[in-house]
């Protein structure tokens, strides 16, 4: 049942047969949320806000449209803010489902505010698309950023990519101009090996254009995550060999903790 508090404005988003809360104006003195969100993909997001909501910091953010591919994401993000308020300052791990999937990322690193706002399949015009929700409103001190390797496979042109790339970036420093950037390379996978040489143009012109800013980081996780044949490790993989299992995460943890913002 809906709850309505005097003096505040809320924004419902009805989702399968509940309720999630997607916008408060003013601040919360009570809130009925869910306990978790539902693992299945729902038929429909019958309805979803229709106007800009506020959201953390006083941000706004843009409407969804309810064919949205990431809505039930987003969603998902703002059932969590409004269960867990962020916190102040934190640091932002968002991109596609190598982040996702890292689901040890508060324990990999204790003692900083990380937050993981990552969406599995996504591409990096996606974190542009919701740069608001799932980047802006958290003020982050830091982004830490894994995206482009869904690009690649999926045909797009390296260029574009890295202009994608370029938009992702520069909007940050331009509306958070404290904030820094780690972006982390494109990983090579044995499930997209025949890639490869995209995605190391790919990584080769990242690199580029984060290196002439110094707020700007990129961390290449290959040497870390290949043999000594050239080859990726195969037992850091789960089975579709495109995944890490938790010991490619235990790679990547040690490597990323220096260049984090503490």
């Amino acid at each position: 049942m809906r709850k309505v508090f005097p003096r505040f404005s809320m924004r419902w988003a009805v989702m399968g047969g509940g309720m999630l809360l997607v916008g408060v104006a003013g601040a919360l003195a009570a809130a009925t949320v869910p306990a978790a969100v539902p693992a299945a993909v729902p038929a429909a997001v019958r309805t979803v806000a229709a106007e800009s909501t506020p959201g953390a910091n006083g941000v706004m953010l843009p409407p969804l449209a309810p064919d949205d591919r990431w809505a039930k994401e987003m969603l998902a993000f703002a059932a969590e803010d409004a269960a867990h308020p962020p916190p102040a300052s934190p640091i932002v791990f968002t991109g596609s489902s190598s982040i996702r999937l890292w689901k040890d990322l508060a324990t990999d690193y204790p003692g900083l505010r990380v937050m993981n706002r990552g969406f599995g399949g996504s591409r990096v015009k996606d974190l542009v698309r919701h740069f608001e929700r799932v980047i802006l409103q958290y003020r982050p001190r830091q982004v830490v950023i894994y995206s482009g390797t869904n690009d690649v496979n999926g045909g797009v042109p390296v260029d574009e990519v890295v202009a994608d790339v370029r938009a992702v970036v520069d909007r940050i420093h331009r509306e958070l101009p404290e904030t820094r950037v780690l972006f982390l390379s494109l990983a090579l996978n044995p499930a997209r090996w025949a890639k490869r040489d995209l995605m190391l143009e790919t990584n080769a012109k990242v690199r580029a254009y984060l290196e002439q800013d110094p707020r700007n980081r990129f961390l290449d996780v290959n040497p870390a995550m290949l043999g000594p044949d050239g080859l990726p490790k195969p037992d850091i993989f789960v089975a579709d060999r495109l995944h890490m299992n938790r010991k490619g995460y235990e790679l990547w943890a040690p490597l990323v903790r220096p260049w984090l913002v503490p």
